[in-house]
């Protein structure tokens, strides 16, 4: 079973984002961009899962800017046997990812297909759902825990009340969350193993997909800064706020 793993080069979770003086977006100009985190998270998963003999293949498929190719590099190191790149310079939104992976489900026919559950960068979570309906296959979101066996996947998905397991006939698309494990560290001899792994670049045209952006941003800001506290000197006064300047009581 081939299991399919989308990876998104975005800006490192360490750097703290500026936005350009004119609010078109954000500005990544020598910015560290590194692989989603989400998206280790679900890299992780499927090596695992190849590791315990479920999978025979893990294939790490990254669309955007030349520049990817790092991450998908990054991805085989990690573990993934083959990377494919989406190349393309247009502003990739969350449906036109789904449509590319829609279409590179259909030629490698993967038994599952793990993403992130969303990308730190615009945080939109809906690239996952879009691929399982356009797919039409069955769909988990949010996994903290996931089992192969017997032609179905369980996922374990944490709820407002506790925990819920779903079971799905494969292929299944899966989103992961935080807590469905910890990502390994890459060692320089798998660094090395990577640059000899093969990684494909197509065109969003060899797939037959049109990425033109749906949704136009009209401006990107900084949230507002918070205004400093202040001091009380009791009970009293405290509640005397809540009630008269905040209103919340």
């Amino acid at each position: 079973m081939k299991i399919l793993v989308a990876v998104k080069r975005v800006v490192d979770y360490n750097v703290k984002v500026r936005v350009k003086s004119d609010g078109t977006g954000v500005d990544i100009a020598n910015v560290k961009m590194s692989m989603n985190p989400f998206d280790e998270i679900a890299l992780e998963e499927a090596v695992r899962l190849k590791e315990q003999g479920v999978a025979s293949e893990v294939i790490a498929v990254s669309c955007g800017v030349t520049q990817c190719q790092e991450v998908l590099r990054a991805a085989m190191a990690i573990g993934a046997d083959r990377g494919i790149l989406v190349e393309t310079s247009a502003e990739l939104q969350p449906l036109a990812v789904a449509k590319l992976l829609k279409a590179l489900l259909d030629k490698e026919q993967p038994g599952l297909v793990i993403l992130g559950k969303q990308a730190i960068d615009d945080d939109c979570n809906q690239t996952g759902q879009m691929l399982a309906a356009l797919a039409d296959l069955p769909q988990a979101t949010f996994a903290s825990k996931v089992e192969v066996a017997g032609g179905k996947v369980n996922v374990t998905r944490e709820i407002d009340g506790g925990l819920e397991t779903l079971s799905l006939a494969l292929p299944a698309v899966i989103t992961t969350d935080l807590r469905l494990n910890e990502p390994r560290y890459v060692t320089l001899p798998n660094i090395m193993k990577a640059k000899k792994k093969p990684l494909e670049t197509i065109k969003p045209e060899d797939l037959g997909v049109d990425v033109a952006p749906r949704i136009k941003t009209i401006k990107v800001s900084e949230p507002p800064k918070r205004s400093a506290g202040i001091m009380v000197p009791d009970v009293a006064a405290l509640v005397s706020k809540l009630r008269n300047e905040a209103k919340v009581i």
